[in-house]
Parts: structure tokens; sequence; C-alpha cells
């Protein structure tokens, strides 16, 4: 657009119209520029301003503010503002009651600011910038030891803020910014919805027009950077905290140096040091998440850590692996590490690392850290879980930033299962039958639970071996056994151990070469770095079927190259068996939510029958309640989906 300076007559309608500027000449107008809708406006430093004419979708115009070295665009609406300087601000954007809007000498809008994440001493240190994903946090929080990696990491985010940085703001099209008491140094996408904040200091705020990002009241956030989708409002306080995409932080949660990554919840409670990935969720008033990583996550009410031993410092930290749950009042002692899919109840004053042993009750028994493995891996919390985090994926920006994985028997997983499994079968070996308890990495374990525990991840694993070559089978098209086993053949890539990346499931060799890389400087920008990440989550099936297949053949000799049908007729069989014992292991648990105790508290001023009436009207009975009703025609889908295929290699492929 082409801009000329005002003519005289609209500098006399201007004035006329209660506007002041010590020089006129530093204002540039378009040649269509009416001044109809700019009244009581004071003018200061160089200004452009666009086509302010009301439109069908509202009113534009200047009034009643201060505006000093701004680009303003059509159709916007700025009313009230005590200061409005140092900004571009692009067509339909509405700014009303502010007190100051401000962007003051050159700044990165929270990009490149340092936070101590994970650990709250220090050593661990996070750069933020407004395309960190999980995975890219994770390797620079994790992989301190990769000094080289981390410096050149650190290039790469450094550079990226350097580009961003500027003495202007931006303030992108559609943008809303209502009764709004502080902003400075705040850039804003488009789309925004800000209404009430008290003081935004230092950030950005990433938005899309399919995912608006919505700030609220009473919000005090300096050194931030909040993403798309996301909704941070109701007396929240950040400090120097990444909010990304999908995130929910209201009811006066107050979080530092911390980062939130895809789809997390925060209320009420207080955040410190954090490392919450995808799906870290805290609702309660009296719990604060410390110097830990967590994802997939459910803090009960009270949680609590520790990272202080009163001796160098809160230098201690934890790690709560994926699909982890602490009961009400639950309390760790930093450092311990958790299993993935593991629920932890009472108060812990050990320090322990239960890694190993995924899907556990972790508990306080004889006064003692206990550990029961694999008990939770038919519990209906566990089924719901993994099934609900898909479906409550909120983010519906194009552009998703954090890569997740929501398999629950993955590589990653079925490893540790395997690696538990021996564990508890040495600790029998080795176990006198005079002791009570055997102890393993700082935490007791039942010895008369040994054999029983393992035997569970047994299900599991076998569930595993059939279910793989199931799904694989059902996607594939052949006409002979040559075929099949064609089809079938593994390309050898993604052996070895599983990592779980912030919530990207991977080979720990394919994760270790885009280290490599990233020492020898092979990955030039962020964006390359983010397009090799996507590779990895994209060829997950690739990686995980040669993985089944390396395990296949060490679990039972089976290579898939020279599979026979009877073979695969056997596996859809352990499937089968298996899958109908787990889910209805999972049913009996379910079944427990009806029996007589859960009626406690029900007809209250009744008799048993009453009881029993209120009850059943409230909570249903068993038979009718949808998840038992689901899971028992998932077990008939078992039966259908075997058989079909058992039926397929007994009678036709040859």
């Amino acid at each position: 657009m082409e801009y000329r300076n005002l003519t005289n007559n609209e500098i006399v309608n201007l004035v006329k119209q209660g506007c002041y500027c010590n020089d006129w000449s530093l204002i540039q107008v378009p040649d269509a520029f009416n001044t109809d809708n700019i009244h009581q406006a004071r003018f200061e430093g160089k200004i452009k301003l666009g086509l302010l004419k009301n439109s069908p979708s509202g009113s534009s115009g200047i009034y009643s503010s201060f505006i000093k070295d701004c680009e303003i665009g059509d159709k916007v609406y700025i009313s009230q503002v005590g200061k409005l300087e140092g900004y571009v601000i692009e067509e339909e954007v509405v700014i009303e009651n502010v007190s100051s809007l401000t962007v003051e000498g050159e700044t990165s809008f929270g990009n490149g600011i340092e936070v101590e994440v994970l650990n709250e001493g220090g050593g661990r240190e996070l750069l933020l910038f407004d395309q960190l994903s999980a995975q890219i946090a994770y390797m620079m929080v994790t992989y301190r030891h990769e000094q080289k990696m981390i410096g050149q990491l650190e290039k790469l985010i450094q550079r990226y803020s350097d580009n961003i940085s500027s003495s202007k703001g931006k303030i992108e099209s559609g943008c809303r910014i209502r009764n709004v008491r502080t902003v400075k140094n705040v850039n804003f996408g488009p789309e925004v919805r800000v209404s009430g904040a008290q003081l935004l200091e230092e950030g950005s705020i990433v938005s899309c027009i399919e995912d608006p990002t919505i700030i609220g009241d009473g919000v005090i956030a300096k050194n931030f950077i909040i993403h798309s989708g996301s909704r941070v409002d109701s007396g929240v306080i950040l400090d120097k905290c990444f909010v990304g995409q999908g995130v929910r932080i209201g009811k006066q949660f107050s979080a530092e140096n911390s980062v939130f990554f895809a789809n997390c919840e925060g209320f009420h409670g207080e955040a410190v040091s954090l490392f919450a990935g995808p799906y870290t969720v805290t609702h309660h008033k009296s719990s604060l998440l410390i110097a830990g990583m967590f994802s997939f996550f459910n803090a009960g009410s009270g949680t609590n850590q520790s990272n202080h031993m009163y001796k160098l410092g809160p230098v201690h930290q934890g790690i709560l692996e994926r699909g982890s749950k602490t009961g009400s009042f639950s309390y760790l002692l930093w450092p311990s590490r958790i299993g993935a899919f593991s629920v932890v109840m009472g108060k812990h004053s050990a320090n322990f690392d239960t890694s190993d042993f995924p899907f556990s009750y972790i508990t306080v028994e004889d006064g003692k850290s206990t550990l029961t493995p694999a008990m939770n891996l038919f519990t209906v919390g566990t089924k719901r879980d993994t099934e609900k985090w898909p479906n409550r994926d909120r983010r519906e920006d194009p552009h998703k930033l954090d890569l997740i994985r929501f398999e629950l028997f993955s590589p990653y997983i079925v490893g540790k299962m395997i690696r538990g499994s021996e564990i508890l079968q040495t600790l029998y070996d080795h176990a006198s039958k005079k002791q009570k308890y055997v102890k393993f990495k700082g935490i007791s374990i039942l010895r008369l639970l040994l054999k029983t525990c393992r035997k569970y991840y047994q299900i599991g694993l076998k569930k595993y071996l059939g279910e793989q070559l199931l799904d694989k089978l059902e996607l594939g098209t052949f006409k002979n056994l040559t075929e099949l086993r064609s089809y079938l053949k593994p390309n050898k890539s993604g052996l070895g151990d599983w990592v779980d990346l912030g919530g990207l499931l991977a080979p720990q060799e394919v994760i270790y070469q885009i280290v490599q890389d990233l020492k020898n400087e092979r990955i030039k920008d962020i964006e390359q770095l983010q397009s090799r990440l996507k590779t990895v989550y994209n060829n997950y099936e690739i990686y995980a079927w040669s993985w089944y297949a390396d395990l296949l053949e060490r679990e039972t000799g089976i290579q898939l190259e020279h599979i026979t049908t009877e073979q695969i007729q056997e596996l859809l069989m352990l499937w089968k068996v298996n899958s109908l014992k787990l889910n209805n292991m999972i049913l009996k648990d379910a079944e427990k939510e009806f029996d007589q105790n859960s009626t406690i508290g029900y007809g209250v001023d009744g008799d048993e029958a009453i009881n029993k009436a209120d009850f059943s009207t409230v909570r249903g009975s068993y038979e009718e309640n949808k998840f038992v009703q689901s899971l028992r025609a998932e077990n008939e889908e078992i039966e259908k989906r075997a058989n079909r295929l058992i039926e397929l290699f007994e009678n036709e492929l040859v």
C-alpha cells in the first residue's frame, strides 16, 4: 500500500475532533484515508494509519488514545488506550480499555529466555522459543552429557531468537485486546483474545485462525510463550514459562521455570521447575509439582515432592514416566523414578527407581515403600486412560509442534515389561523363603508376589506378540504364502532399546543419530531439526515392526520371512486367549465399582431397598455401564477377528 502525508484539511478536521500531534508530518495515510473515526487521539513519533472505516464486521477508528510509533492497519478499533507504542497492528484488530501496550527497546518477545526446568538447582537450563516442542525440550534438558550437541542446539535457538528480535511488536489480524492493565514487549498472533489480564511482559502469544489463544481475567505473565489453542485465565501467575498447544491453565494456578506441553491442564496448584510433558494434569489447590518430569499424568489432591535435603540446596529431581498417577496426599522424595503407568499412594521417604516395572502400584506397607509390579495392567483406569487421550487432543492448529504416540503396548513399554519379568524371575531364584520382602533399587517387593506378577507381564507380552501380527495381516494384501512372507519381512531398523522422547516413542539409536548430526553441525536450523523428528514420528510403524520381528524371533524362534501358516494360527490364538483374559480381568476390576461398598452414602434416609434404588438411579447398573458394554463388545470383536484370520489360514492361504 502506498502512503502519503496528511492534507491540511485532514489536519484541521483531526484538530477539530480533539486530536493532537506535535509534528503532523510524521503521520502517513493511504490515498482513501478518512478522518471521520478519529477522535480525542494523541499521536507522537512516526505513525502510519490505515483505512479506519466501519465494516459489517464492526466499528473501526481511534478514540481517546495515545499512539506513538505505530503502524495501524485497516478496520482497526482503538479506544481508551493510555499508551500504545511500538506496534505494527494488522487489520481488524480491537484494542479497548488498555492502560499501556508498549514495546520498549530491542526484544525477542520471550524467545531465547533461559528457564531452570526439571532441576531447580540449575544445570538443565532450557531456552524458550516459539517453535519449542516437547521433543526438542527433552533433548536439551536430559541430554546434558552431550555438551557439544547442547551447544549446537543452543546456537540454533539463539539464531532463531535473534531473527525474531525487533524494536517493533506485532498484533496480528483479528486480535481482541480488552480491559488489560499493562502489556510490555509482547507479540500477539492472529485471532488472540485477551480480556482482563493484569500484566503481560516479555512474551509471545502464538495463535492461528483455526485455534485462537485466550488470555483471561487477572493473568500475570512474565518471560513467557503461550501457544495456539491454549487458555490461560482466572488469576494465573506465570514466570519463565512455556505453555504449549491446547493447554488449559486457570483457577489461580502459579508456575515458574516450568514448561507445559500439548493438552496439559493446571488448576489451583503450583509448579516449580516442572517439565510437564503432554497430558500432564493437576487440578487441586494443595498440589505441588516440583523438579519433576511427567507426561500423561494425573496428580491426586495434595500431591507433593521434595527436592531439598537441606544439604546442598534443592538440587534433586524425579521422573514419573508416561501414564503414571498419584493418589491423594502422595509424597515422593527426590531423587526417584517411577515406571510407566504406575500408581503412587502414600508418603515415601526413600529414594527408589521402578522404571523397569511398568503398570505397578507403589504403596507403603510395614513402613516400607513397596512395589507391586504389573497390577495396574488390568485395571479400569489404565484402559480408560489409553482410550481417552487421543480423543482429548484439543489441538486444532494445522502445525502441531509436539509429536505424540498414544500406543499402550509399544516397543518402549514391552521392552520394560520383558526386563521387569526377567528381574522378577532373578529375584525369585535368589530369594530365601524366609524373606517377606526382597529389595530392588531402593524399593521392597513382597516375595510371594514375584511369580504372580511375572505371570501378569507374560499375559501382556503374549497379547502383544499376537496383536502386532494380527494388525499387520489385516492391513495387507497377499495371494499366497510367498507373498505374505515378503510382506511381513522387516527392514531391520529400530532395533535395541526405545525411548520416550517427551511423548514420541522412538528407537534410541535413531534419536542418537540426530544427536550426532547436531554435534557435527549437519542439522543447520530449527526447521531441519523439526523435520528430522517428524520423520522419526512418521516411521514409527516401520521401526516398531522391525523391533517386533526381532523380539518374536528371540522369544519364540519364529522368523517372519520363513513363517508358516501353523505358526501364524498359533500366534493369533495366543493373542485371542490373552486379550480375552486381560479384558476379563479389567471387567472384574470394573465390577468392584458396583459392589456393596460402592453403595455407601446412597439412599441416606431409607432402607436397603431405597439404598439400592438410589444407587441404581444415579450410577446405573454394572450390566448397563457404557464402559462394561464397550469392553464386552470388544471381546466379541476379538473373537471375530481372530477366528476370521485363523479360518483364512486353515482353508485358503497355503
